[in-house]
């Protein structure tokens, strides 16, 4: 194992120069190299640290697919192996069966599915795309690949068929004909039934595209052809002629057969319904509009919407259902679409909230002979699916076990956690099922196919998803799987919006006032945070028990003007104050005066929405703390909140804009800070700010980064997607003044620059004397002024961005260069790659910690970076990864406590050692740039890592993964790159997705354990792995989708049903549609394609570089397939010759005893 070696700088050592600071390395390409930094002295001691992770730990996989398909095309169902399939019109194929059987699949075309059609109890599945192309899919593993595909050149596919228990698939085209494919081989039959030879021949126009096909249930060798057009055909597939035709005026849309064989039934466009009996084939024996006004005799009823698709089930107790989707009447133009169940003389129409796509009826048998005893039915919507009990009169719906309703609302941020506290998720589960809704059925959900188990890796593990209503879901995403635990609405804070305050709120937010921006949760200490688009942080405690209370809020005022900054001189500089006498409240910190213009015109010190001010039921869960909201400055509407984060352990939530920086104390509900970006550069007294006049030009567009609605989450395609947050936040033309060019951060060739070399900073060296350092007023030179820039790259921007704050972190860290104990830290990230370490002072007890306040400093200590800075981590002198202090979670309403006696926990999570003098730590700093590791209280920079140049990062976190920690980053172009903590060596480095959708930059996160996940579409989340050991084991972890099961055997039909009910001979379509009789299709009408999954497919691959391998492997399947050819045949060989034995001793005992004139 390869070990990295560091070298430890003397407190107060600084660089020799400038330009030797820099320890990176300048790469054209996608990904840069590591580099020692040279700052340190031959002699010093050397701490060894070990890296225990190497590239062979890694590798990318997707594992799961979670949400409701999208965009639904096709559904299929298995009523053997209890499984559905649905397609999409993005060519994917979600297979379900019981809670954690959810497999993903998708044709390599990205084709619409058309339509599903399982090999009943066969552990196969037909799809038919738009590109006029049938699969084959193998179910009988756990990830299922394609067999065959047909691609057919000359006709577009319209409807397929396959019989139950028979190899011969009938396709229908536009055109009109009717081919029939071999599922085995999956070559197209010579039989062909062309639409010339199916109608008459007098008919002068073409029938259409055939919209039906099945074969009768009373004789398999008779075919149902419907047509477009209203035509239907009752073909004989032995003689190959039409036994019947049928005509109707009005076009047909879905076909179903009465179980007998006899009658069927046909659904038009007019909304009507038609009964046909074989034999009086002239006109129906029925006609019926369920939703049409009726008339006088001899009237035809009145029109109305088309009835889509109907299903005639029969019962043999009760009356048959007739099940079918649209048909209501067009006056009706307001009504959502239905559902109508005719049960005999009772109508029930089911509204539903999307448009059905699809629905099929769930039956008892797969035979189409027999009564169907109708259980339930699936319908597919456009964005849900739900399933009707069809066993009880008022017809309830199951509950849905899987996690359909991630987008009930827009998803707009998502967080991971991988191996949270056990006990979590079983509170969040009893609390948020108290409020699950109620009126489902009884009785099971009824898609309940394939097996699953735990596996392995049972580590616990949550998902929580906002949403663009202000709601916040907690997921347990466990063991591959993912189920509703607790739902949380941060909405029921405000006061809803009323008619007359709309206009207020337009010109605000455009939509979703609410929508959840950013969350912060810390699981140990149970503290959630989260802040909304409308510029505001609600801080959440959790408790078991319902409290009324009212709820605290603070309004701030945070602004920042860049017009009169003046660099003091330090003759002319006061001395450094006592901070603890001058503390002020919140609202003198905050400037929330509520000062509103005389004229009523420009609205000043006015938050975006109204907190509740009476006191409010808040049932057990999370429960609102605190409010905190910006407010209006000069007619100009708040940032939103750029960062985020929150101290359970300090007791201190800070978030950050493209305007400043604001510190709030949530334990005495009090501002600790609030300022502008360029203040926390100053190094004069926070609380000692001079009143400034009001600004004559304002410098920023209100409008650029502020109050954008949700639309904004989802741009178009054609939408640029913005480079960093500093696109996000342009300025006007307006020119910049040289002091916001001071305030910049330095390039990364200064990287340990100090700060007391620049103009207009203070130090504090001795915080506990509270003396001002003397600050070194040098001329204004190119090389020694702070007008500096980021980077080459994007230098030219520099002078129209605001300086966002973009990251935050707390920790025990070293604030100062000279600090020889470490203490609480606020690390400050801005976008343009400057990094702050804000000092925090807080009282040593926990009886002063309520009462005494908190000192708030920016501690002259600044690192930069090119590029926004997205997140920071620390390590201790053993390279072991630090967390952030918390506090243990404690019930703050627990009444059988005594609230005297109750004294705050705290888990520091560092040893005492770490706390001896001259110990050291290191920090890492990741921007959309690049990565680089620092020793504190040093600050020496020892490791840098150019992750791009030509693109950028947009998410970025620190690991933790077998036992060590690595840097885990996801590219805009889409390469997903880990690097080895603390030297920064590449891992990993995979083109995986490109981004196409600002959805997945704002939702991609990575977790522990090697796990990310991202929204893939408006409505599913994807998650992926990038450990080699789970990729391992991920085919332990899915559900197995086919079972194997005994097909329920046929009814008995009796002697006088088989008599006279129908053809009593066997149809042999092996005879019918071989190529023996039925000759070979023509070549250029269908090409086959092997799959990847068959083994033409896989001698295929036998070709390259494990050729052998592959060669053994198809070996080994072929003797398998053989072994279990030879299995089977026994099997049925020792059946027959049971059944055999069994009937001659029938036989034998009928006749044993009868005498021969007898017979």
């Amino acid at each position: 194992m390869k070990k990295f070696n560091f070298r430890k700088v003397l407190d107060g050592l600084t660089a020799s120069s400038p330009g030797s600071g820099s320890g990176s390395s300048s790469n054209s390409g996608g990904a840069g190299s590591g580099s020692v930094h040279p700052g340190g002295t031959a002699g010093l001691p050397r701490e060894e640290i070990q890296e225990s992770l190497t590239s062979e730990y890694f590798q990318i996989c997707k594992t799961v697919r979670h949400g409701f398909p999208y965009q639904p095309t096709a559904l299929a169902f298995d009523p053997v192996q209890k499984i559905l399939a649905i397609g999409t019109r993005t060519g994917a194929i979600r297979i379900l069966g019981r809670p954690g059987v959810d497999c993903y699949c998708q044709h390599e075309s990205g084709a619409a599915v058309l339509q599903l059609q399982f090999l009943i109890n066969e552990g196969a599945l037909v799809s038919a795309s738009s590109d006029d192309t049938l699969h084959l899919w193998n179910l009988r593993q756990k990830r299922p690949a394609i067999l065959h595909s047909l691609k057919f050149n000359r006709e577009r596919i319209t409807y397929c068929h396959l019989p139950f228990q028979s190899k011969w698939l009938y396709v229908g085209t536009e055109r009109g004909n009717t081919h029939i494919v071999n599922i085995e081989s999956f070559i197209l039959s010579g039989y062909v039934i062309m639409w010339n030879k199916a109608i008459e021949l007098s008919t002068k126009t073409h029938p259409g595209p055939v919209v039906h096909l099945s074969d009768s249930p009373r004789d398999e060798g008779k075919l149902l052809i419907g047509y477009e057009n209203g035509t239907v055909v009752f073909w004989d597939l032995k003689s190959k002629r039409a036994e019947l035709r049928v005509y109707y005026d009005e076009a047909i849309h879905s076909i179903d057969w009465h179980h007998e064989g006899k009658q069927f039934m046909c659904s038009h466009s007019d909304g009507s319904l038609t009964l046909w009996n074989l034999k009086s084939p002239s006109r129906p024996f029925q006609t019926t509009v369920p939703h049409g006004k009726s008339q006088r005799e001899g009237r035809k009823s009145e029109s109305c919407k088309p009835i889509l698709k109907v299903e005639y089930k029969t019962c043999r107790n009760s009356e048959p259902f007739i099940i079918f989707s649209g048909g209501l009447s067009y006056d009706k133009a307001c009504r959502r679409p239905s559902l109508t169940i005719m049960h005999g003389k009772a109508i029930t129409v089911l509204e539903m909230d999307h448009p059905i796509v699809e629905f099929l009826t769930l039956c008892e048998t797969p035979y189409p002979n027999e009564f169907q005893e109708p259980y339930a039915v699936a319908v597919l919507l456009e964005k849900d699916l739900i399933v009707v009990d069809l066993t009880q009169t008022n017809f309830p719906i199951f509950e849905n076990p899987y996690p359909m309703d991630i987008h009930e609302s827009p998803v707009t941020c998502t967080a991971y956690f991988a191996d949270c506290p056990p006990d979590l998720i079983l509170v969040l589960y009893s609390i948020g099922v108290k409020h699950k809704k109620q009126g489902y059925s009884n009785k099971e959900w009824p898609v309940s196919g394939g097996a699953w188990n735990l596996g392995a890796q049972t580590y616990p593990e949550i998902i929580i998803t906002g949403h663009a209503d202000g709601t916040i879901k907690f997921w347990d995403a466990s063991a591959m799987t993912l189920q509703m635990l607790y739902k949380l609405k941060t909405s029921k804070v405000f006061e809803k919006q009323k008619a007359g305050d709309s206009k207020q709120t337009c010109e605000i937010v455009e939509e979703d006032p609410f929508a959840v921006q950013m969350i912060y949760w810390c699981p140990e200490s149970r503290i959630f945070c989260v802040s909304g688009v409308s510029a505001y942080v609600i801080i959440y405690k959790f408790s078991r028990h319902e409290i009324t209370t009212e709820i605290v809020s603070l309004e701030v005022r945070l602004q920042c003007d860049v017009e009169d900054i003046i660099t003091p001189e330090p003759e002319t500089s006061p001395p450094f104050p006592d901070l603890s006498s001058q503390l002020p409240s919140s609202r003198s910190l905050s400037g929330s005066t509520n000062t509103v213009s005389s004229e009523g015109v420009t609205k000043d010190s006015i938050p975006c929405l109204s907190v509740k001010t009476r006191p409010v039921r808040m049932p057990p869960g999370y429960q609102a703390d605190l409010v905190i909201q910006l407010v209006w400055v000069d007619g100009e509407p708040p940032q939103q909140i750029t960062s985020l984060a929150i101290s359970s352990a300090y007791g201190i939530v800070a978030f950050g804009n493209c305007t400043g920086l604001v510190v709030v104390d949530f334990i005495q509900k009090t501002v600790l800070l609030s300022m502008g970006t360029i203040d926390l550069y100053r190094s004069s007294d926070l609380y000692q700010r001079q009143p400034r006049s009001p600004r004559k030009n304002r410098q920023f567009i209100a409008d650029n980064f502020c109050m954008r609605g949700l639309s904004n989450f989802y741009p178009d395609l054609t939408k640029r997607i913005r480079t960093s947050y500093q696109s996000l936040t342009e300025l006007n033309d307006s020119p910049v003044p040289l002091e916001l060019e001071r305030c910049k951060s330095p390039t990364s060739g200064l990287a340990t620059r100090t700060p007391e070399a620049a103009p207009g900073f203070y130090r504090n060296e001795m915080p506990a004397v509270r003396q001002r350092s003397q600050v070194h007023h040098l001329p204004e030179t190119r090389e020694n002024s702070y007008n500096r820039s980021r980077s080459s790259s994007i230098s030219s921007i520099d002078k129209d961005s605001k300086e966002a704050i973009t990251a935050l972190y707390f920790m025990e860290s070293f604030a100062r260069k000279n600090d020889s104990t470490i203490s609480p830290c606020l690390f400050v990230g801005t976008s343009l790659g400057m990094v702050v370490l804000i000092s925090l002072s807080l009282p040593s007890s926990d009886e002063q910690r309520f009462t005494e306040p908190v000192v708030v400093l920016p501690s002259g200590t600044f690192l930069s970076l090119k590029g926004a800075v997205l997140t920071f981590s620390c390590m201790d002198r053993t390279g072991s990864l630090m967390q952030p202090p918390y506090e243990v979670w404690k019930d703050p309403n627990n009444t059988d406590e005594n609230e005297k006696t109750w004294k705050r926990k705290l888990v520091m999570n560092y040893s005492s050692s770490s706390q001896e003098m001259g110990d050291h730590q290191y920090t890492i700093i990741c921007s959309e740039k690049q990565a680089k590791v620092f020793s504190l209280p040093s600050q020496t920079c020892l490791y840098v890592h150019n992750i791009t140049e030509t693109s950028f990062i947009l998410q970025a976190d620190v690991v933790a993964m077998c036992n060590s920690a690595c840097l885990a980053c996801f590219c805009a172009n889409g390469h997903i790159m880990i690097m080895s903590l603390p030297s920064l060596r590449p891992m990993l480095d995979v083109n995986y997705l490109p981004l196409t959708d600002m959805r997945i930059a704002r939702t991609f996160c990575f977790t522990n354990e090697g796990q990310a996940l991202y929204l893939v579409s408006p409505t599913e989340i994807q998650r992926l792995t990038y450990s080699q050991e789970m990729c391992d084991n991920i085919q332990d972890m899915l559900g197995d989708l086919f079972t194997p099961i005994e097909t329920p055997e046929a009814q008995n039909r009796g002697f006088l049903k088989g008599l006279f009910g129908g053809s009593g001979q066997t149809f042999d379509r092996e005879e019918l549609f071989g190529e023996a009789s039925a000759g070979k299709a023509s070549r250029s009408l269908a090409q086959h394609i092997p799959g990847p999954g068959s083994i033409e497919g896989m001698k295929g691959a036998a070709g390259g570089v494990m050729g052998e391998l592959t060669r053994a492997r198809i070996a080994l399947d072929e003797r398998g397939q053989r072994l279990g050819e030879l299995e089977e045949k026994t099997a049925g060989m020792m059946t027959s010759a049971e059944a055999f034995s069994k009937h001659a001793h029938e036989l034998m005992l009928k006749y044993k005893d009868k005498k021969w004139y007898q017979f």
